[in-house]
């Protein structure tokens, strides 16, 4: 491997800045949607299958894009990578001041969703290489403030759409907060550290059926949280609420789940076996889920809080997990970005199946309940994730390095 200059390596607590900015900016695109649904279908004319491209458009582009983040690291490196994707975010956020046509809306969304993707591929691999030590505990900060920019987009989206009396400005104000993040991430992310080249390509991992497992478990729980970010707010409107009240229960469960993706990792650095906490977070889903679609009036703010600490919780403890596989940051990286990558190609079909589901059954429940049968299966095969048994389902030897793939 050439040598390459090494240059000094930043504060600890300034490389924590970023991971809180960055991680604040990866939602607001999505969660500010739902509670201005009313607004964008009167305006463009959009019926609830095309408001459902607003989720689903973008977190394919996640899965694809994410896919192909070795590739990105590799040729543009993590920092250059990171600010040119905040940068695109920026861009794509701020055309939603002029643009009026409902699809070139949901194009706006597209390419927020390649920025995010970005970010979403390399940043597990940054955190990885900096904080080697606790990976567990700055992975849920990273999750705890994504999932805290999705209560910020949802709260503060329809705020601004009435203080300015435009939907447009109520959407495209989360272009600041990414130029912020843009400028911060290119002062602190160090140029050139080095970081030990990953020997794991991503035709190897896809030969690991344990990859298709990270996969599919990471799919069908990030489903759940496209389905609430995409409907939880046009549900409640369909019974009565506001615009305003129903992004206050979105915000609200964007809260609990930062609060579940900052806390329950920390809770599970104390062992080795994540799964009794994925577990935990699982059934919070479940109970939460069940709420929305048999008593959503008897508690809203009660199942908003459960069901967000569950998939606060499980987001978080899925993106550690991965890391937990490998070793080397490169690999690990490569890792997530797949599961990632994988994962929001399933999730992402979500929404438009909850819209299908309720212009076939006439209401929401069958999609809630839809997600509580996929907590129930995840919390099945996460049984899987045993840590002693972690290097052979990659089939690596002891230390990290790769075996010969097995025919």
């Amino acid at each position: 491997m050439s040598a390459r200059k090494i240059h000094p390596a930043p504060s600890r607590l300034l490389l924590l800045a970023v991971v809180v900015l960055v991680g604040l900016n990866l939602r607001p695109f999505l969660t500010g949607i739902g509670p201005l649904t009313a607004r964008i279908q009167d305006a463009t004319g959009l019926d609830f299958r095309a408001m459902a491209l607003f989720t689903l458009v973008p977190m394919v582009l996640m899965g694809v894009c994410a896919l192909a983040g070795s590739w990105v690291e590799r040729v543009a490196g993590a920092r250059a990578a990171v600010i040119g994707a905040l940068l695109l975010l920026c861009a794509a956020a701020s055309l939603r001041l002029i643009v009026e046509n409902g699809y070139a809306l949901i194009a706006t969304a597209a390419f927020c969703g390649i920025g995010v993707a970005v970010v979403q591929a390399v940043f597990p691999g940054i955190i990885k290489a900096h904080f080697p030590r606790q990976v567990a505990v700055v992975m849920g900060l990273y999750s705890a403030m994504l999932m805290g920019g999705g209560a910020l987009g949802a709260q503060v989206s329809p705020l601004i759409a009435d203080w300015a009396g435009s939907w447009h400005v109520g959407l495209a104000w989360i272009a600041v907060p990414a130029l912020l993040a843009a400028l911060l991430s290119g002062f602190a992310l160090p140029r050139g550290r080095t970081v030990r080249a990953g020997a794991l390509r991503t035709g190897l991992l896809l030969r690991r059926p344990r990859t298709w497992l990270l996969m599919a478990c990471f799919g069908l729980v990030n489903g759940g949280y496209s389905s609430i970010v995409a409907w939880l707010a046009p549900y409640y409107q369909t019974l009565g609420w506001t615009s305003a009240a129903s992004g206050t229960l979105l915000a609200v469960m964007a809260a609990s789940q930062a609060v579940a993706a900052l806390a329950m990792p920390a809770l599970a650095a104390r062992r080795q076996d994540r799964r009794p906490w994925i577990t935990f977070a699982l059934g919070l889903q479940v109970v939460g889920f069940a709420g929305i679609a048999f008593w959503p009036n008897l508690a809203p703010l009660g199942w908003s809080v459960v069901v967000g600490a569950g998939l606060g919780g499980s987001f978080a403890l899925s993106m550690v997990v991965a890391l937990d596989h490998l070793e080397n940051p490169a690999d690990a990286g490569a890792l997530s970005a797949l599961m990632q990558g994988g994962g929001f190609l399933l999730a992402g079909m979500a929404p438009l199946v909850v819209a299908v589901l309720r212009d076939r059954s006439g209401g929401f429940a069958a999609g809630w309940l839809m997600h509580l049968g996929f907590a129930a299966l995840v919390m099945l095969l996460s049984l899987r994730f045993v840590p002693h048994g972690y290097a052979r389902s990659m089939n690596v030897a002891v230390g990290g390095s790769p075996a010969a793939v097995r025919p």
